[in-house]
């Protein structure tokens, strides 16, 4: 089955990947020094990518496709799905070709492994930490510039599901917007009035609620307010819009927050601070 992403250009992400590691364009450039100097053109390696940790996997069709780009006789076998939770030293993928080709692309496969990983099992910490079913974790727009597609994937992985993709699939009124258009309701009037489909607005006081509500916001984002907060703003809604806790929230303090009545909690560090996972690549002769 061919791995895709809606938005994503696999093929236009490993050729741009495998440039930057090559130095094409550069003096020089465009050569994998030490594969040429040290592994006979003809030479064959057979390995296993395993991980070291306990980790939520993601990635593994974005690596093979990192592989296959410089050996395209590639024999390789998938051992586990994205998705799958795995215990330190499983073996994640089998494979075996041109020594050259594979060693090539084994950084940036890993790499690229190792960082969705590393979102996906996060991810999963913080859904069993907030233990609610009734209650959905969103990841945010905090991504490094270029990934955002493949971390907000990595996000699913784990479980979480994602906010608005980008600046163009919904409006979130924060709080600039609203120095800026004068006032909460302001702001949300606007974006209604300009046939915007789903408005999500920021509101940090309890007073900015009801102004949200009687201009058409769809959505509301109930920013750094305790849980005692959270249940006051949420009986306040009762039920109108979604309402969604953001802001202080780490695995400490996500399940009392998610208790409130929330529908959703966002947290920006799944993408933004989240550790790689420790996976490796090691040469296994048949």
């Amino acid at each position: 089955m061919t791995f895709t992403i809606p938005g994503f250009d696999l093929d236009q992400f490993v050729r741009s990947t495998l440039a930057e590691d090559l130095g094409e364009g550069l003096i020089g450039g465009g050569r994998d020094v030490t594969s040429e100097s040290v592994i006979p053109a003809d030479a064959r390696f057979a390995g296993v990518m395993d991980s070291r940790d306990a980790i939520v996997v993601a990635g593994l069709p974005i690596a093979e496709a990192f592989f296959r780009a410089l050996e395209p006789e590639i024999e390789i076998e998938l051992l586990v799905q994205d998705g799958d939770a795995v215990e330190p030293g499983t073996d994640l993928m089998r494979l075996a070709g041109n020594a050259r080709g594979l060693l090539t692309a084994e950084r940036s496969a890993l790499n690229t492994v190792q960082h969705l990983s590393g979102i996906a099992t996060m991810a999963r910490e913080y859904v069993t930490a907030m233990d609610n079913p009734d209650c959905t974790l969103l990841d945010t727009r905090k991504t490094i510039p270029g990934l955002r597609h493949l971390e907000k994937y990595a996000t699913r992985m784990g479980g979480a599901s994602n906010h608005r993709m980008g600046l163009w699939d919904a409006a979130m009124i924060k709080d600039n917007h609203v120095a800026v258009a004068g006032s909460v309701g302001e702001a949300v009037r606007r974006a209604w009035e300009a046939g915007v489909e789903h408005i999500i607005c920021e509101v940090d006081r309890l007073d900015q609620i009801g102004p949200a509500l009687q201009a058409g916001a769809h959505h509301l984002l109930l920013d750094n307010m305790s849980p005692e907060t959270l249940r006051e703003a949420v009986a306040m809604v009762d039920g109108r819009v979604p309402c969604e806790a953001s802001g202080g929230i780490n695995l400490d303090t996500i399940k009392a927050k998610a208790a409130t009545g929330v529908q959703f909690v966002s947290v920006g560090r799944l993408t933004q601070s989240a550790p790689a996972a420790d996976i490796g690549l090691d040469f296994k002769p048949v």
